[in-house]
């Protein structure tokens, strides 16, 4: 009897990992989300309102979130 684990294996053989960000361009990519999340992050800092909330500090954790989430795999491999 075949075990769980090796029917993924086999069906993940054919499914090759394929990066949302190529490598040409991660550099950029994230250098530029990084940027874009502590500007967004010091403008929410200087002006705290409930406004401020959805505007700034939801798009800033996002941009820190996928810069982090993003690099991830580049090091582990």
């Amino acid at each position: 009897m075949e075990s769980s684990l090796h029917k993924v294996w086999d069906s993940a053989a054919g499914n090759p990992f394929v990066p949302t960000v190529g490598k040409d361009s991660q550099f950029f990519v994230g250098f530029s989300l990084l940027v874009i999340g502590v500007l967004l992050s010091g403008l929410f800092g200087l002006k705290r309102s409930l406004l401020a909330i959805p505007l700034l500090g939801v798009p800033a954790s996002a941009a820190f979130a996928y810069v982090l989430l993003d690099s991830l795999p580049a090091y582990i491999h």
